[in-house]
C-alpha cells in the first residue's frame, strides 16, 4: 500500500527528515524540565484542534486559528524567553565549545581551600566558573581583575572589610576575571524558604546559563554547588573536587588526595 512512498523517496529526503527529526530532538531535550515544555505541549494541542477543524471544514474555527496563531507564538516566546535562552545557551555549549584556558590544577586547588577556609570563618562568598555559554556580559559592569587564581585573593576579596565582598567572583578562561559580579536572582517558587540571597543567585544563573557556581553560607558555614537550576551542599574538600570534577569535566579536576587543613 505504502510502495509508491518508498518509490518516491530519495537520498535527499531522508537526509532532510533526519536533520529535523534531530533537530526537534535536541529542542525538546533542551526545553526539558522548564515551563516553555508546558507551552509547547499547549500549542501542539493547539495546532491538532487547527487541522481537525479543517478537515471537518469549521470554517469560522479555521479562521480564528489562522488569526490568532502567529500572536500565540509570540505571546510564548515573549513570556518564555529565559528559559528558551537557556535551552538555547545550553545547547550551543554543547555542540559549539568555545575555546577556553583551563583551570590548571594548581589553581583549582587553591579555591577548594579558600572555600572551606571561608567556610571556617563564615564568610560567604560565591565562585563563578564559565563553562561553554558566555558569561561576559555579567562581568561588563563588574570589578575587572585579570589575575592568577589564588587561595590569598580569594580570601582577600571576600573579606568583609574588602570594597569587592558583595557579589560574586568569575573565572574565565584560566584566571580570575572578575570581582563585585552581580547575579540574576532566581523566580522559581520552588527554591526553599531557607536558602538566603546567595544561594538564589546562584540558581538564577545557573537556570540561565550552563555555568557552575560554588556557594558559602555566611550564616552557616557550609558550602554548596549549583548548577542546572539546582544546588547541593558538599560537606569536605574532596565532595566539593568530585562535584566540580563532574560538572566542569576538565583535567584541572582530576582527583587528588584533600590538602591538610582543608
Amino acid at each position: 500500500m505504502v510502495s509508491w512512498i518508498w518509490e518516491a523517496l530519495e537520498w535527499s529526503d531522508v537526509f532532510d527528515i533526519a536533520i529535523m527529526a534531530f533537530v526537534l530532538y535536541r529542542t525538546l531535550l533542551a526545553l526539558q524540565g522548564t515551563r516553555a515544555i508546558q507551552s509547547l505541549v499547549g500549542l501542539f494541542v493547539v495546532m491538532g484542534l487547527y487541522i481537525v477543524a479543517e478537515q471537518l471544514k469549521l470554517t469560522s474555527v479555521t479562521w480564528l486559528f489562522d488569526r490568532l496563531f502567529v500572536y500565540i507564538v509570540l505571546a510564548i516566546i515573549i513570556l518564555f524567553q529565559d528559559d528558551i535562552r537557556r535551552g538555547l545557551a545550553s545547547a550551543g555549549g554543547r555542540f559549539f565549545p568555545r575555546v577556553r584556558r583551563s583551570v590548571d590544577i594548581s589553581a583549582f586547588e587553591e579555591v577548594i581551600r579558600a572555600t572551606f577556609t571561608l567556610a571556617g570563618r563564615r564568610i560567604g562568598a560565591l565562585i563563578v566558573f564559565e563553562r561553554g555559554a558566555s558569561l561576559d556580559e555579567y562581568g561588563e559592569n563588574a570589578t575587572a581583575i585579570e589575575g592568577r587564581i589564588s587561595q590569598e585573593l580569594l580570601l582577600a576579596i571576600f573579606h568583609p572589610t574588602s570594597p569587592l565582598h558583595d557579589g560574586a567572583v568569575l573565572i574565565q578562561k584560566g584566571q580570575l576575571a572578575a570581582a563585585k559580579v552581580i547575579l540574576p536572582l532566581t523566580q522559581s517558587t520552588k527554591v526553599s524558604r531557607f536558602f538566603g540571597t546567595r544561594h538564589r543567585a546562584a540558581i538564577g544563573l545557573t537556570e540561565a546559563t550552563d555555568a557552575v557556581v560554588i556557594v558559602v553560607s555566611e550564616e552557616r558555614g557550609t558550602v554548596s554547588v549549583a548548577a542546572s537550576g539546582e544546588i547541593r551542599p558538599t560537606h569536605d574538600a574532596n565532595e566539593l573536587r568530585s562535584a566540580l570534577q563532574t560538572l566542569l569535566n576538565d583535567e584541572a579536576a582530576a582527583p587528588r588526595p584533600a590538602p591538610a587543613g582543608a
